[in-house]
């Protein structure tokens, strides 16, 4: 009994299948297999019983299994050859023939396989750590592919039970005359079974060998119910449409984006649920924001630090959340750009272009300077001193939405200033993903390597000044030659019905955002660039567009600063508070430093007074440090520790924004426009 059930066990675990071993070699792992049994503190009289016990029954049941494998060649062989079965009855017949065979031999192979492990497990060193976890490594693995061996018998079950339906239609059909809706149905049927076949991506079967694909282990988890019965229902129904969530061994979160039936329609609850707690949530935390004198943005902000891990944790779809937000920045730098005409543009582009690479330039300097000091990694003080360089354009945008902009004539306007350099940083940042690869290989390369790492910076930053002149053309063309046209266009098919206009402008933005995307650039300097070549069209225009754009952007921009709230962690913040401040009032000083000592030197004398108020509106951290910082955690450049610390500083930079930028417009802008700026 025990050797039974020994062979029992290991026969629920299959490993990868190769070619069976011949009975002679079985016969000797056996064999070993029993010597290492021998002088384990046994009585010998019952070693010896055990020995001959288990050798009889393993060695019957191996008998056992080559008898029954012949006779199921035979049974094969007898159905290919009955003339009295139809073909489908014969497929099923079979397929099960061949299911059963398989799972014989699976059997027989992890019975031998656990012997060499076992034998491999004797052999090793107990007191080598890497040698046990190379061992736990490979069960694992074995495991895995076990476990993906039962799913595609399972799966096969399933189309032998489907051929053994089809084989039993077919018979009673040949027994019973078909009426004309029985053979409708029945055309229909053998439809859609082509139609599944045609349709259906063996996305499985296809990426399993692909290079860098591992089997993974992964918990199917349910909505739970109070009742049970409901549960049970609602369970068969999920299992059918693939809505429940999957939870792998790093507690990544998984749902359904594909399903392998697109003829059923399919709806993800979850982030349903999510937006519109969210949109509910939003609503008073906004109103509350709005009667204590703060944006409404800080609302939201807080919204989703409620619903957030740190909170509630009721937001389950977290990355379909953020990326929806997304198109809230797409949006917001639109309507920044249509209120950014290319004449505006023109007049500040140098200063946009010099001031934003003058401060990197300055922050990587004074943050190598610091992590020598503190004895950082280069790479990693580079990473943190560019994150910090950045500032966040939709907040910078909310502060200027409705502001009077008009200065004297021949001044410079403080608004077209700080958003040509917000918008030049957002290329910076385009840059930065794009040369972030080369930066984590020169984080473990040798110095004899560093050359050819700066030499392959200093190429991508040439392409990119290419793609940047090739899109800067595009739009030359598109302003001469297409822009008005299509506009016209849209707007003679669009009377009496927006939905064409926004559709159309809608599909505008997006085509621009491909085109950047395509070449390299940042996605929200295509966005940009699609709101200054319409507002070129003049005035009225402008503001037609903007009262239908303008209701789109505030939705998604709900959602998009709530999305950043689900990165703050108020109890983090809490336990360091004394250490976040310090280092987010650092931060903010320093940036608000070097923005006025680099607007000093390249500001015009008769405008030297607005550095003030661009300083104040660059002294924040950009809100997509969030997506650098994740990127850099994940290749190693940074730690765990250093990415929360760039997350809550980023976090109260951008809280202090608006105190900042107000004190800003009451020390520097007349009284009629301050009440309007503000």
């Amino acid at each position: 009994m025990k050797a039974t059930g020994f062979i029992s066990l290991w026969t629920l675990v299959s490993l990868p299948c190769g070619q069976l071993a011949n009975p002679a070699e079985h016969e000797d792992v056996v064999k070993h297999a029993i010597k290492l049994h021998r002088g384990k503190g046994v009585v010998i009289a019952q070693r010896k019983q055990w020995v001959m016990e288990s050798c009889r029954k393993l060695s019957g049941l191996l008998r056992q299994k080559n008898v029954v494998l012949n006779k199921l060649k035979s049974a094969i062989r007898a159905v290919e050859k009955d003339t009295g079965l139809s073909e489908e009855e014969k497929l099923f017949q079979v397929h099960t023939f061949e299911i059963f065979q398989k799972e014989l031999n699976e059997s027989e192979n992890s019975v031998f396989q656990a012997i060499h492990g076992l034998q491999r497990a004797l052999q090793g060193d107990y007191k080598d750590v890497v040698n046990m976890k190379e061992s736990s490594r490979q069960r694992l693995e074995a495991l895995r592919e076990a476990a993906i061996k039962e799913e595609m018998e399972y799966v096969e079950l399933l189309a032998a039970e489907k051929h053994q339906v089809e084989a039993l239609k077919n018979m009673q059909h040949q027994n019973k005359s078909l009426s004309m809706l029985d053979e409708i149905l029945e055309d229909v049927r053998k439809a859609a079974d082509r139609l599944e076949e045609e349709i259906e991506e063996h996305a499985f079967d296809d990426n399993k060998s692909v290079r860098g694909v591992n089997f993974e282990a992964v918990l199917r988890v349910e909505e739970d119910e109070a009742n049970s019965k409901r549960n049970a229902s609602k369970r068969e129904v999920e299992d059918d449409l693939g809505l429940s969530m999957l939870i792998d061994s790093q507690n990544n979160q998984y749902i359904l984006t594909k399903p392998r039936d697109s003829t059923i329609p399919r709806a993800d609850h979850h982030f349903i649920k999510d937006i519109v707690t969210i949109g509910m949530l939003s609503l008073p935390c906004g109103w509350l924001c709005t009667t204590i004198g703060l944006p409404t943005m800080f609302g939201y902000i807080i919204c989703g630090v409620l619903l957030g891990p740190s909170g509630l944790n009721s937001i389950k779809s977290i990355v379909q959340v953020e990326t929806l937000g997304e198109f809230g920045v797409f949006f917001t730098l639109f309507l920044v750009g249509l209120e950014f005409s290319p004449e505006r543009l023109r007049k500040v582009w140098k200063i946009s272009l010099q001031g934003p690479c003058y401060m990197t330039v300055l922050m990587i300097a004074f943050g190598l300077l610091w992590g020598h000091l503190l004895q950082i990694r280069p790479t990693q003080s580079v990473f943190i001193s560019t994150c910090l360089s950045l500032s966040s354009t939709p907040l910078v945008s909310r502060f200027l939405a409705g502001s009077v902009r008009g200065d004297k004539e021949g001044d410079i306007d403080y608004s077209s200033v700080l958003l040509g350099m917000l918008v030049m940083q957002d290329v910076q940042l385009g840059l930065f993903i794009a040369i972030m690869p080369t930066l984590i290989q020169a984080g473990v390369s040798t110095y004899s390597s560093i050359f050819k790492e700066i030499l392959r910076i200093l190429i991508l930053i040439g392409q990119i000044l290419f793609s940047l002149a090739a899109v800067f053309l595009m739009c030359l063309v598109i302003k001469t030659y297409l822009i008005g046209p299509y506009y016209r266009k849209l707007h003679a098919e669009s009377k009496g019905n927006k939905e064409i206009l926004i559709l159309g402008i809608t599909a505008f933005i997006f085509l621009m955002l491909t085109i950047t995307e395509l070449l390299d650039v940042s996605m929200e300097l295509g966005c940009f660039l699609a709101g200054a070549l319409i507002s070129s069209q003049g005035h009225m225009v402008t503001e037609e567009i903007m009262s239908c754009i303008e209701p789109i952007r505030d939705f998604l921009a709900i959602i998009f600063f709530a999305s950043i709230g689900l990165h703050v962690f108020p109890t983090f913040v809490i336990y360091e508070l004394t250490v976040l401040l310090f280092l987010t009032l650092s931060v903010v000083i320093m940036k608000f430093v070097l923005a006025v000592l680099v607007l000093s030197l390249i500001l015009p004398k008769t405008s030297q007074y607005i550095k003030w108020i661009v300083s104040a509106g660059l002294a924040q951290v950009s809100e997509f440090s969030f997506v650098l910082g994740s990127r850099a955690r994940r290749a190693g450049i940074i730690s765990r520790e250093v990415y929360l610390l760039i997350l809550s500083v980023t976090t109260l930079s951008l809280l202090l924004a608006p105190a900042l930028w107000r004190a800003a417009i009451m020390k520097c802008v007349p009284r009629p426009e301050r009440r309007s700026s503000t």
